[in-house]
């Protein structure tokens, strides 16, 4: 491997450029990870996100050495409705779909109300929860979806290894030191898990729509995405600004506080 090429403006350009987007993609599947595992038991919530990143990571890195490999995915496969499918066509394909009926799923268990059946289960008996290896198997489908995306996205805006691999390598240690900080953040914001599966099912679409070859810039994708992220912060800390108030001095008409 030749590292002169990093000292080149135009190299790090591309690499920076690259990183950028293989931490949107990195940091999707971490999301994905970590609503998962928040369905385990809180004991094994921590070891269920520890087997998904390490799905994801050594994912990307057996995809990253068979690159070459990974570049005869891209031939025609089949037509279907005259539009060619390729092996990684149909991976995006079948993991959008997955991506959405889950995300789905998840919305809908968190909105629909519970009857009183079961309440009088819950009351009845302790949670139930799903099996973990059940879970983990669901993380390992969209592990190898994201790094399939992640890797040929790689591939397809740099020629040279060099910035491919660390840019792929850098996006995995960035999800390493995300994990846990994002999980704390989720679990104390349940209202951010409802915001991220809508992101979900949006990017399940756009997986969907780019396997039968029609292209919806990502900037669109992620720039709605970060837009509705910034509106949700606002609102978070509107909402702490509400909850200390009762904690201030109230002035009455006069501008007399209480304590006067």
């Amino acid at each position: 491997m030749d590292l002169s090429v990093f000292l080149q403006p135009a190299a790090l350009l591309a690499l920076a450029g690259l990183v950028a987007l293989e931490l949107v993609l990195a940091v999707d599947n971490l999301i994905f990870i970590t609503i998962l595992t928040g369905r385990l038991p809180p004991e094994q919530q921590k070891m269920g996100r520890r087997l998904g990143l390490m799905g994801a990571v050594v994912t990307r890195i057996m995809l990253l050495l068979s690159a070459a490999w990974l570049i005869t995915l891209t031939a025609p496969w089949f037509t279907l409705f005259d539009i060619e499918i390729s092996g990684r066509d149909l991976v995006l394909i079948l993991g959008g779909l997955f991506l959405i009926w889950k995300a789905t799923m998840e919305i809908h268990e968190r909105v629909t109300p519970k009857d009183s059946d079961e309440l009088e289960e819950k009351a009845a008996g302790p949670k139930r929860y799903p099996a973990f290896w059940a879970v983990i198997g669901q993380i390992a489908i969209l592990d190898i979806v994201f790094s399939l995306d992640s890797v040929i996205t790689a591939i397809g805006l740099s020629r040279q290894i060099e910035i491919m691999v660390a840019a792929v390598l850098l996006s995995v240690i960035i999800m390493v030191i995300l994990a846990e900080p994002l999980a704390r953040f989720v679990n104390r914001n349940p209202n951010v898990v409802m915001l991220a599966l809508s992101f979900l099912v949006m990017i399940g679409m756009a997986l969907v729509a780019e396997g039968f070859d029609v292209e919806i810039p990502k900037i669109m994708i992620y720039g709605a995405m970060g837009f509705s992220v910034a509106v949700e912060m606002l609102n978070m800390a509107s909402r702490r600004a509400q909850l200390s108030r009762p904690f201030r001095d109230i002035r009455d008409p006069d501008g007399r506080t209480e304590s006067d």
